[in-house]
């Protein structure tokens, strides 16, 4: 599955060395994992064994499950990672075995797909419908249509509960102090 054999395995350290590298990489931020309940339960397993004081157990609900998500937006398909980039269009053509490296990568490019995909500019001009009546028509701006929001007051709780353990979210970097 990942072309490991115990021969490569022999000189590598153990979990326990570098297990404080691995904590100083994570630090507090949030861990976007596919099919998390697998690899938490490895890494809980792991820490579990360590001497004390030993890292706290990683909780499933401060983890982005990516396979939840997928679930959720794509039921009742396939959502393992090679149906994802099929879906998504991304290349997994390196891919040939399981490496923890690169499943990462394209983990990554899933998840933007997920949250509704990469976006190039933030046009918000109006959009313009043609119309074979006249030239005027053509300019009339459409409005944009409104969707009623299904969030429950709990869960826009959450959200914002989530949003302030985040230390610097992507978006900080792009509003102003005017917007804020």
């Amino acid at each position: 599955m990942h072309g490991l054999s115990d021969a490569f395995l022999a000189d590598k350290p153990l979990f326990a060395a570098i297990a404080p590298e691995l904590q100083a990489f994570i630090g507090d931020s949030t861990l976007v994992i596919h099919n998390a309940p697998f690899d938490v339960g490895f890494l809980n397993a792991e820490y579990a064994r360590l001497p004390e004081p030993r890292p706290a157990a990683i909780k499933l609900d401060d983890v982005v499950d990516t396979l939840l998500i997928a679930r959720r937006k794509h039921a009742g398909a396939a959502n393992n990672l090679d149906a994802l980039c099929s879906r998504y269009g991304i290349d997994r053509s390196r891919r040939t075995k399981h490496g923890a490296l690169l499943d990462a990568q394209i983990l990554a490019e899933v998840y933007v797909e997920l949250l509704g995909g990469k976006q190039t500019g933030l046009d918000l001009a109006p959009v313009l419908v043609a119309s074979a009546q006249s030239a005027a028509d053509a300019a009339r701006p459409v409005a944009p249509r409104v969707f009623k929001s299904r969030l429950t007051d709990a869960e826009r709780e959450r959200h914002a509960a989530f949003i302030g353990t985040l230390k610097t979210p992507v978006w900080a970097d792009y509003i102003s102090e005017t917007d804020s």
